[in-house]
């Protein structure tokens, strides 16, 4: 899971300013843009292997669309087991 503190969050808005010094944005736009979309860059290699493993599994369904990218959707014949998944993750939680 992707929890900070707020020593890390001050670092991260630091190294921003650093690199982009002539940036300011509000409280928002700082945690939307600066810390958020640096996340989303880190871990999207993750997210990709994450989804070729529930695809694997056939946990989620994998459809190309109209707009040559890949859609990703829950596999309802195996929403029993899906639910028994998140609840044993949970409870270990």
């Amino acid at each position: 899971m992707l929890l900070y503190d707020r020593s890390q969050i001050g670092f991260k808005i630091l190294d921003y300013l650093v690199a982009n010094p002539a940036a300011q944005d509000t409280a928002d736009g700082i945690a939307q843009w600066w810390i958020l979309e640096r996340c989303v860059k880190k871990y999207a290699p993750l997210v990709n292997e994450a989804i070729e493993d529930l695809v694997e599994r056939g946990l989620i369904l994998e459809r190309k669309a109209r707009d040559s990218k890949n859609h990703y959707r829950i596999n309802q014949r195996r929403g029993g087991e899906i639910s028994e998944l998140l609840k044993r993750n949970l409870d270990q939680s």
